[in-house]
């Protein structure tokens, strides 16, 4: 990622590749999904609701994405009262039409936080198509900016 671009190096192209952030990468889940969940930057939040859902205090908050450059743009974000942990999302394309919704479950301290390591994203315009994220290690670490260079990632195939 470079600012709000994605660059994927392929040994046998001779240039990096720009991918699109809304492009599927596998099963349900896009580029933008991993490489850029940036909701505090690509995001105005809006205080839209607050619910209770499954005995959870929940605010609903409804984020427009600040330009067209981000992989959504709305997407509407149930976070718990109690703790500011994500709940679930509703991520919508442009004409507001639903995409996919993301459950976020099993929180666990993962890199030195609280996160949710399991990410149950269902395709909303592909009935049935679920794709499951599992994290079950992180670590944050300092690297260098030479390790992000063409030179250096043709010395890791």
């Amino acid at each position: 990622m470079k600012g709000r671009d994605l660059w994927v190096f392929f040994p046998r192209v001779s240039q990096p590749v720009r991918l699109s952030l809304a492009q599927r990468l596998v099963g349900q889940v896009s580029n933008g999904d991993l490489a850029r969940a940036n909701f505090v930057g690509d995001y105005t939040p809006k205080l839209a609701d607050i619910q209770t859902i499954d005995g959870k205090s929940l605010y609903v908050l409804e984020l427009t994405a600040v330009d067209r450059s981000v992989t959504y743009q709305r997407v509407r974000y149930w976070v718990q009262q109690n703790n500011f942990w994500p709940y679930k999302a509703e991520f919508y394309s442009l004409s507001g039409r639903l995409l996919k919704t993301c459950q976020y479950e099993e929180f666990r301290k993962l890199g030195g936080a609280s996160r949710p390591t399991r990410l149950i994203m269902t395709d909303a315009l592909n009935k049935g198509e679920v794709s499951t994220l599992d994290y079950s290690d992180l670590r944050l670490r300092d690297l260098p900016d030479r390790v992000f260079t063409k030179d250096y990632l043709k010395r890791l195939q």
